[in-house]
């Protein structure tokens, strides 16, 4: 993991988007310690997380937690879509 002042990350911050694009975890550091590290996002998308409920479904006895962690699926994606439509910036 490589380490950077927030100073050299503030004044490079394309090259830190770039590197953590290319797989690479960075660590952030203010007066000597570490304040953050940023990493690459996560890359699972809607698909496969459907794809493995359905496998997780087919399993016998399985199929009332299916549909219970589907409810909890759409209720998160109903509760982040409301954040979104907030400015967490307006006063």
């Amino acid at each position: 993991m490589r380490e950077m002042t927030a100073t050299e990350a503030s004044r490079n911050f394309k090259a830190v988007l770039d590197r953590t694009e290319r797989g690479e975890t960075i660590a952030l550091t203010r007066g000597g310690k570490r304040i953050a590290v940023i990493a690459p996002a996560d890359q699972t998308n809607g698909a496969a997380v459907r794809a493995a409920m359905r496998r997780w479904a087919e399993h016998p006895g399985m199929s009332d937690a299916a549909d219970e962690l589907a409810g909890h699926l759409a209720a998160a994606r109903k509760l982040a879509t409301a954040e979104a439509d907030t400015d967490p910036w307006a006063e």
